[in-house]
């Protein structure tokens, strides 16, 4: 098993096809007209960090479309069966990142998306764009889903709220989604064969597509669309999965017809044993200066957003600047104005005080509402009644932060019942959690392993007990600590404490799987469901995110 694209030189469409039957859209975002000409880096704000590190965001955030509203930026990315669906991040310097909200809501998308007679795994949001228009001051969002539709969400303000604009019959698959200078939108969507559209003055209906451009059979698959027009050219922005990045221009109109160059294939990234940055966008500052933000392979956490300056060649190319021929650890930082605010921590506490989630947070498929609120705490009421995790309602998952960190949730499980099981996972196709089993009136906490998939996202092992331990009382500390370095297999440990001061371990190891098909990365899983009947809860108290 390898932890990314490179040695795997199929679409992700083609890859799900094989395994699945299905696959998943994409979209695209706008960047303001600007000269292509090279422009010298600057240097950073006073007060800023002179440097920045790679990855920025060592998060899983895949297929990231990114762009500049004013001073502030903001990108899209992926995130499958997970709801609510494609977080919208915010930064104001290119380098700190957080979630300022999601801009689809709900996946109502079939029944499958609720784990009611089917399940979405793998499937949902996939690559999917992120634009602004100026005339209307609107946020859109285009994605489409399980290649049978698309669908374009709209808010006036980057957290939300969204709502649907509209569906269009034609799924436009991996798209990028274009604000021309004339206020027309376009979209650039396709695998291998690449097409463009042009859609109704109000964004809901398609009025032309054409096909642009047909990849030579000496470049292989080109997917993952992102559409600009930079000083009167239109650009469309491909990545041949998961090694190079190529670019098509075209002087003649959105229609093209185009010209193909490479930007990058097989070039080292800035991840020890991660993979070949791509498939991400470019983004230009106030200042001028331009920047490509990417996402390199490192499973088991996922994939992982890299930013790099770029320059243009005198006749209209982009340039992604190296650093001893491969894309940099480190480089100077987008010399930006002083931010209005810092952004909020994707780390630290969360003791669930409001009586909605923060965007952190995302469900495992969509939640049954009634059966889960917040405020004084998150209380999780049984929403299922299964003995396997990958079918339970109401599973409440957290990016694992890189390169290693580890999770800590204050639990109280008085109001447990029988058959009840409630905890803390480590949540991808291979599974594991260290958790709360109640039967016969008495509670125990236990460590299981063994929770798997096969590659149609069956499940193939419900789990089994690898360590148990008597308790009392009704709180408990329950901790899971992931190593994501990828390149190798890596551990995942679990722990418990009655006093929220000792732990002690319990279980052995577990080995973290990192095989790219389940696309997005392992997280951190909140979940509570029942075996015998509902009526249980639990009630965390407090979560906590922390590095070394």
């Amino acid at each position: 098993m390898v932890p990314s694209w490179p040695h795997h030189p199929l679409s992700r469409r083609r890859a799900l096809t094989a395994v699945t039957g299905l696959a998943a859209g994409a979209v695209l975002p706008l960047a303001e007209a600007s000269p292509t000409t090279a422009l010298p880096l600057a240097g950073a704000a006073p007060g800023a960090a002179a440097t920045y590190t790679n990855p920025v965001i060592w998060q899983d955030f895949a297929d990231i479309d990114v762009i500049r509203v004013g001073d502030t930026y903001y990108a899209s990315a992926s995130t499958m069966h997970y709801s609510p669906g494609a977080p919208v991040l915010r930064s104001y310097d290119l380098v700190n990142w957080e979630i300022a909200g999601h801009s689809v809501p709900v996946l109502d998308f079939g029944a499958k998306y609720d784990l009611n007679g089917g399940r979405g795994y793998v499937r949902g949001i996939w690559a999917s764009s992120l634009a602004y228009r100026p005339s209307n001051r609107t946020f859109y969002w285009l994605g489409q889903i399980d290649f049978a539709r698309t669908y374009v969400y709209t808010a006036t303000a980057a957290e939300g709220p969204w709502s649907r604009l509209t569906t269009i019959g034609t799924p436009y698959y991996d798209a990028g989604l274009l604000v021309d200078t004339d206020d027309t939108l376009y979209v650039a969507y396709g695998n291998t064969t690449i097409s463009v559209a042009q859609l109704s003055p109000d964004g809901r209906t398609q009025v032309r597509t054409q096909q642009v451009f047909t990849t030579p059979s000496s470049v292989g698959t080109l997917e993952g669309s992102r559409f600009y027009k930079i000083n009167g050219q239109y650009y469309i922005f491909l990545t041949r999965p998961a090694n190079g990045q190529y670019i098509l221009k075209s002087s003649s109109g959105p229609f093209g017809p185009y010209t193909m160059r490479q930007v990058l294939l097989d070039l080292r990234g800035p991840i020890p044993g991660g993979g070949v940055p791509h498939q991400g966008g470019l983004v230009q500052t106030r200042g001028g200066a331009w920047y490509y933000l990417a996402f390199v392979d490192a499973y088991p956490g996922g994939r992982m957003p890299a930013l790099a300056p770029v320059t243009w060649t005198p006749d209209g190319w982009p340039v992604v600047q190296l650093v001893n021929g491969a894309w940099g650890t480190t480089y100077p930082s987008p010399a930006v104005p002083a931010p209005p605010r810092q952004v909020t921590p994707m780390t630290g506490v969360d003791t669930f005080d409001g009586t909605t989630l923060a965007p952190r947070w995302e469900w495992n498929h969509n939640p049954d509402n009634t059966k889960w609120s917040a405020g004084g705490g998150l209380t999780l009421r049984t929403a299922t009644v299964t003995n396997d995790l990958y079918w339970a309602r109401n599973t409440l998952t957290h990016r694992i932060q890189g390169p290693t960190s580890t999770a800590t949730v204050q639990l109280d499980h008085s109001a447990m019942r029988d058959g009840d099981r409630a905890g803390l996972a480590l949540l991808r196709d291979s599974s594991a959690w260290i958790g709360l089993k109640r039967d016969g009136g008495v509670t125990r906490v236990a460590m299981v392993g063994g929770l798997t998939m096969d590659a149609n996202w069956n499940t193939t092992g419900t789990g089994t007990e690898l360590a148990s331990a008597p308790i009392s009382g009704s709180r408990i500390w329950l901790r899971a600590s992931a190593d994501i370095r990828p390149g190798a297999p890596r551990p995942g440990t679990f722990s418990y404490s009655t006093d929220g001061t000792t732990f002690t371990r319990l279980g052995p190891d577990f080995t973290l799987g990192n095989d790219w098909r389940f696309f997005m990365g392992y997280r951190f899983a909140l979940f509570n469901h029942a075996t015998r009947a509902l009526g249980g809860a639990v009630r965390v108290t407090r979560f906590e995110l922390s590095t070394p």
